[in-house]
């Protein structure tokens, strides 16, 4: 009789090497769990985590100055905001042509908002500029108008010179250029063929006319949908001319133009001879005022960039100036008020619901069944009724003519004439909060204390306990994880609240989620308020951190 010994891998049943067979079995239920929460996961994705990731993108993102101010931003970086002397006319000049189209695509009313959460006026200034930056170089645009028995006024002429005729050699670039220009300033496509392509020719000898009169011809044909060479050139055209034409040089370019309209534009530079070259920086301070104050300038050169700290900075009392952070004025520091309030009231309205919610957990989890479940329906009650009605009724009862207030002055309490102000201040908010956040902590401390066995409190006091040393020896220490699990919740839930101090809190009870909401909805500010909720979101995780580091998140119990 010969023993036979099997040599190479195990096989499984269908003759594959039964380790393959396992790995490939176990991937099939990985991924079949996967696909099980694979809705919950996409969930949570565009729930919760992009508009957390929209948030922190929001608080750094500063593109509006330098998509509505393009070229300005640019020539501004030169400017030396710690001097004493305005910007130089080259600055203005970029402005005129960038408020001229902005003004035209309603988005200087835009740019003029988000300037003046920075420098208090420039919303006003943006909005008057818009309806005056029309008039720069008037009389210059009516000496063109009028030279040559006004042949300029005539639409189809300014469309062939800047065209350069049918045959003409066309530059492309420059009206892919202004279409990029453009979508980034409004939001909106600009592609599309709109039956214009500026001339080679004159885009090299007048590049600012050729800028000017593309931003028009792509305006008027995607955004007014109107064609082209049957409308009016936008003012910056007839200045862009004037200004070449009068500055060093552009005499001997327009003699060199050899192609459509060139009589015209010559007799037009013959009319503009007589006038004095445009002074952009004259035009837009006899505009207003403020347009030489270098606190303005000051604000659009550090909000150039388009990413940005100063939201964050402003988060925290701070503000970005031209050297870099620096404190904010001393009637403006608000938020780190705000950001220590907020911690210290929601943990003495976690503390609050602790001394309050433990007894009634302890009762509910040692009295019998039926009575229990009676109780429990009281707990939840509140659960029931509207957030706002429960927060109004302790406006009622608080006040001074209130419920609480009568029945103190009926039982000689307090004097008729020195009533009790427990509203629109801390007190009312911690009060009104404790009460809508008590069945959040009570539930986790009651569904903790039902796993506890009585026999350990009857061996306690068998081994020669009294009551209280049995409580806080053998019993407390069981109930401790669901301390935790209501503690976490309720501040958490206490921290990011804001309806309740709105209404109770008055100016010294509200919350920093309640200047967050007054960002949003009010003062449109969402950088930074997006910055202020990033704040609080990483607050909240630090302590989070803290806690289980501390404590350990592992002892957080939910029954």
């Amino acid at each position: 009789m010969s023993d036979t010994t099997q040599t190479g891998p195990v096989l499984a049943a269908d003759g594959t090497p039964l380790k393959r067979s396992l790995a490939r079995a176990l991937r099939m239920q990985k991924m079949r769990a996967l696909m099980l929460i694979a809705p919950l996961l996409v969930f949570i994705l565009l729930t919760f985590i992009l508009p957390i990731a929209d948030m922190l993108f929001r608080s750094v993102e500063n593109r509006i100055v330098s998509d509505t101010l393009s070229e300005t931003v640019v020539t501004l970086k030169d400017w030396d905001a710690l001097g004493d002397e305005a910007p130089g006319e080259a600055v203005y000049e970029s402005l005129y042509y960038d408020l001229f189209v902005a003004a035209e695509a309603k988005e200087h009313t835009k740019l003029g908002t988000r300037l003046n959460y920075e420098e208090t006026g420039i919303s006003s200034l943006f909005r008057g500029s818009g309806r005056k930056v029309d008039d720069v170089g008037e009389d210059h645009v009516k000496a063109i108008e009028r030279a040559n028995d006004g042949a300029l006024k005539d639409e189809a002429l300014w469309f062939e010179i800047m065209t350069g005729g049918s045959s003409a050699e066309g530059n492309t670039g420059l009206l892919d250029a202004q279409r990029a220009k453009l979508s980034q300033l409004t939001g909106d496509s600009f592609a599309g063929d709109i039956g214009f392509v500026p001339g080679a020719e004159i885009s090299a000898l007048f590049p600012r006319m050729a800028t000017a009169y593309t931003d028009f011809a792509l305006f008027t044909a995607i955004a007014e949908e109107d064609v082209v060479a049957e409308e009016d050139p936008w003012e910056t055209v007839f200045v862009a001319f004037a200004t070449a034409v009068q500055s060093a040089g552009g005499a001997e370019k327009l003699a060199s133009y050899t192609g459509p309209g060139a009589a015209e534009l010559t007799a037009a530079a013959e009319a503009l001879a007589e006038l004095e070259p445009i002074s952009f920086k004259a035009a837009f301070l006899d505009m207003d005022e403020d347009w030489g104050d270098l606190g303005n300038w000051r604000t659009i050169q550090t909000y150039s960039p388009n990413y940005t700290s100063g939201y964050f900075l402003n988060s925290i009392d701070m503000q970005k100036g031209p050297e870099g952070a620096e404190p904010r004025p001393e009637n403006q520091q608000i938020y780190i008020t705000l950001f220590q309030r907020t911690l210290v009231m929601s943990l003495v309205i976690t503390g609050s619901c602790i001394l309050l919610g433990y007894p009634v957990a302890w009762i509910l989890a040692n009295l019998p069944t039926r009575s229990a479940n009676i109780l429990m329906i009281l707990v939840l009650l509140p659960f029931w009724t509207s957030l706002l009605v429960r927060t109004s009724a302790w406006k009622v009862m608080l006040q001074q003519q209130g419920v609480i207030n009568d029945v103190l002055v009926w039982l000689g309490l307090v004097d008729d004439a020195a009533r009790l102000v427990m509203i629109n201040n801390q007190f009312g908010t911690i009060v009104a909060m404790t009460h809508i956040l008590l069945p959040f902590m009570i539930l986790p401390m009651y569904s903790v204390m039902q796993t506890i066995n009585p026999s350990y409190l009857r061996a306690a006091k068998s081994l020669g306990a009294t009551n209280w040393t049995a409580f806080w020896r053998v019993y407390f220490p069981q109930s401790v994880p669901g301390i935790g699990a209501g503690s976490i919740l309720v501040f958490i839930l206490a921290i990011g609240y804001y309806i309740t101090p709105e209404i109770v809190g008055g100016t010294k009870g509200v919350f920093i989620s309640n200047r967050i909401a007054y960002h949003i909805s009010s003062s449109l500010n969402w950088g930074l308020a997006a910055a202020l909720g990033s704040i609080l979101l990483a607050v909240v995780l630090l302590l989070y951190w803290a806690y289980d580091k501390i404590v350990g998140i592992d002892n957080v119990k939910l029954g």
